[in-house]
């Protein structure tokens, strides 16, 4: 196992101060980490405007069963592409395993089994996504930009997404009102 392999079924929280205001309290899961990358879905702001229904009206899918919820804001790279993040109690060709954060689909199918009332129990829909090149992810882990924090799905489905950056790091033991967004060198 190469160095920052351990993070794929952890959720990144972004460190106070990163900088960056794409990642500003940034709640990632990560589905792929290895030696040519990672790959996450943010959880941790919404996508203004756009919801459930209008994405399957947008496809011609008939809502049925389908609650009409908020959209995550998945991440900078490819704002267009759809994610579903949920349960294990699903699987189309396109899930990708999350470990213990459950998986990720991207496929119209599974839209379509939400509609239809046949999907997961648990699910929560994105836009974008969040990659890293080879090695970068790594580099900013040491650069104090994320912490690695335990996957619990519960983060996930069970808090709501304004919710979801404090309670991932009370549930680390950490305040996260005590975090500084600078440290020094020695």
């Amino acid at each position: 196992m190469s160095e920052g392999e351990y993070l794929k079924g952890r959720i990144l929280l972004a460190m106070p101060g990163m900088g960056d205001p794409n990642f500003d309290h940034a709640v990632i899961p990560i589905f792929m980490h290895d030696a040519n990358g990672a790959f996450g879905v943010g959880v941790g702001a919404l996508r203004e405007g756009i919801t459930l229904h209008r994405i399957l009206e947008e496809l011609d899918i008939e809502p049925g069963q389908a609650p009409d919820c908020e959209v995550h804001h998945g991440g900078p790279v490819e704002p267009g592409r759809g994610f579903v993040l949920h349960g294990t109690d699903y699987e189309d060709d396109s899930t990708m395993p999350g470990g213990p954060l459950g998986a990720l689909s991207s496929s119209v199918a599974i839209l379509r089994a939400i509609a239809e009332g046949k999907g997961p129990r648990q699910w929560l829909i994105a836009l974008g996504y969040a990659g890293w090149g080879e090695g970068q992810l790594d580099e900013e882990m040491h650069r104090h930009g994320w912490y690695a924090a335990d996957g619990k799905p519960e983060l996930l489905f069970e808090t709501a997404w304004h919710d979801r950056w404090a309670a991932t790091w009370a549930a680390e033991g950490v305040d996260p009102a005590l975090l500084v967004g600078q440290t020094g060198t020695a």
